[in-house]
């Protein structure tokens, strides 16, 4: 007489999984929505299921996008089949995530008006697509853009309303949306929030804004009612997601990340943040500690190196940029406040910085480096100190900042052509496995 009861709940449960998954309507695609896969911005795809560390080596390129001047850090964003990704000549592209037919694409299904120049990463919520942009090199005022993820029915769309972000550029700063609000950081040391919905004008105000003590290149992270985002003053800042009820607000706290944050975005994983600056990673207690500046619970030091880009967390290890390859820590720590990596990841060749932010999918890390490469390593390590690549892609642009974007058992990053005219160098390189 209980079964009924019991089946019921066991089907709810899981209608409520399945609706947690990312996926395509009416499709089990997966959706990657945001630079760094999901809002907690762990650089993990946990849904991969087709490219893994015994078949990784057997990817080839698929096609090509044709965009408009080279990509610079904007990563793709890939929704209900169609890619999104910014250029330097400030268009955002749609072009079908399986591609056209042919090895290279040409006809997006559409781009956007200019809005000068574009390195953040689209962010796509509720058919919306959110990027950041500055308006020309000169006035560099920043702007929060939105278009129709559909497109407006024509090949070229202006935006459906743009958020005033300050006197100062939108650099690789992307778009967070979370509790009706898109959050994104400016060159002005400014958190902006605005309405996801717009202000029912072309141009828009934000609800409030929070001041760092210095310029921002993070993108925000928005977990439990708070945004964190990193300043090149060297903290970590946490703010209400609801603002202060004003216009200006202050954090809740702060904490020191040993030197400028530059473009590295926090990552949220078991109630702790991670975040790097340029010679550590460090490590703080998402809840702040109960006064306005906070120490990290531990760090990663190399005062010799760079780190460069956003942490990866997966599989109990977290995994950054270190100078020209890739240094891998235990995501809990050492037990020490200082702590050495497990191992790191290197790319044979020749050598240059890894800007772009590590993925993890289903045992594999990727990330681009300035070699024109797109590298892939084991996740969880070679039983060595030092690891080598498993596979390499290769783009026509020595520039890979762009961060890999694996999905559906296919890989998506920005670079350019070199070799083709200036106004239509940039591009989306797509893997697959042969057949």
């Amino acid at each position: 007489m209980r079964k009924a009861p019991i089946l019921l709940a066991m089907t709810l449960l899981l209608a409520t999984v399945l609706s947690s998954v990312p996926s395509s309507a009416g499709t089990t695609d997966v959706n990657w929505t945001q630079f760094r896969f999901n809002g907690r911005h762990t650089g993990r795809n946990p849904f991969e299921t087709t490219i893994n560390t015994s078949n990784v080596a057997f990817l080839g390129l698929s096609w090509q996008a044709q965009l408009g001047k080279l990509v610079l850090s904007s990563s793709p964003a890939v929704v209900n089949g169609v890619a999104y990704i910014g250029s330097s000549d400030g268009r955002l592209w749609a072009y079908p995530a399986e591609g056209c037919g042919q090895d290279l694409c040409t006809e997006p299904l559409w781009s956007s008006t200019s809005v000068a120049q574009i390195l953040s990463s689209p962010t796509v919520s509720k058919g919306v697509v959110y990027v950041g942009s500055q308006t020309n090199f000169n006035s560099n005022n920043g702007k929060l853009n939105a278009f129709s993820a559909n497109g407006c029915g024509a090949s070229v769309c202006p935006p459906l309303w743009q958020g005033l972000a300050g006197p100062d550029s939108i650099l690789e700063s992307s778009p967070a949306v979370a509790k009706g609000k898109v959050f994104i950081g400016a060159f002005d040391g400014k958190l902006y929030a605005f309405d996801a919905g717009g202000c029912g004008a072309p141009k828009c105000k934000p609800l409030w804004k929070g001041t760092t003590g210095g310029t921002i290149e993070s993108s925000p992270t928005v977990v439990k009612g708070v945004v964190y985002i990193g300043s090149d003053d060297g903290k970590l800042y946490a703010f209400d997601a609801d603002g202060c009820g004003t216009l200006n607000c202050g954090p809740l706290w702060m904490g020191p990340t040993g030197g400028p944050v530059f473009q590295s975005t926090p990552a949220f994983a078991k109630d702790k943040v991670y975040i790097g600056s340029d010679h550590s990673l460090s490590v703080f207690d998402a809840g702040g500690c109960g006064a306005s500046s906070c120490d990290p619970l531990w760090q990663a030091v190399d005062t010799l190196n760079f780190f460069n880009g956003s942490p990866a967390i997966a599989g109990g290890r977290v995994t950054i940029g270190l100078e020209n390859g890739l240094a891998v820590y235990p995501a809990g720590g050492c037990g020490q406040a200082i702590c050495d990596p497990l191992w790191t990841d290197f790319g044979t060749g020749f050598q240059a910085a890894v800007l772009s932010s590590p993925t993890v999918a289903n045992g594999v890390v990727y990330a681009g480096r300035n070699t024109a490469e797109v590298l892939a390593w084991p996740a969880n390590g070679c039983g060595s100190s030092v690891c080598f690549e498993i596979w390499k892609g290769f783009t026509g642009d020595q520039i890979v900042s762009s961060s890999p974007t694996v999905v559906n058992g296919t890989v998506y990053i920005g670079s350019a052509n070199n070799l083709a005219p200036e106004d239509s160098q940039g591009r989306i390189y797509v893997w697959e496995l042969f057949p």
